[in-house]
């Protein structure tokens, strides 16, 4: 039998708002979209709660990827890809 490759996953780079809990941080990702009646562009924005193994290296404010994968918890069912860019306000 062949190896069945696996799926490609859904991919969102957003900023970290909250760090929760020691394996839980929460991203808001945020989207241009354009009204359907005015065409007016709106920003939206959606937070989602993102698994992370290794929390040492997040701070509040960095740039991340997270990729989706399988339901963890009732709400967490994302974690995270890379850390794009981190924050430098210190």
């Amino acid at each position: 039998m062949d190896k069945l490759e696996r799926t490609s996953r859904t991919t969102r780079v957003g900023v970290v708002q909250k760090i929760s809990s020691p394996k839980t941080v929460v991203v808001v990702t945020e989207d241009l979209k354009a009204h359907p009646i005015y065409k007016k562009t709106v920003r939206r924005s959606k937070k989602f709660l993102v698994h992370v193994e290794a929390q040492k290296e997040l701070q509040i404010g960095d740039k991340v990827m997270i990729m989706s994968s399988r339901r963890l918890s009732k709400r967490k069912n994302w974690r995270l890809c890379k850390v794009i860019k981190d924050n430098l306000e210190a």
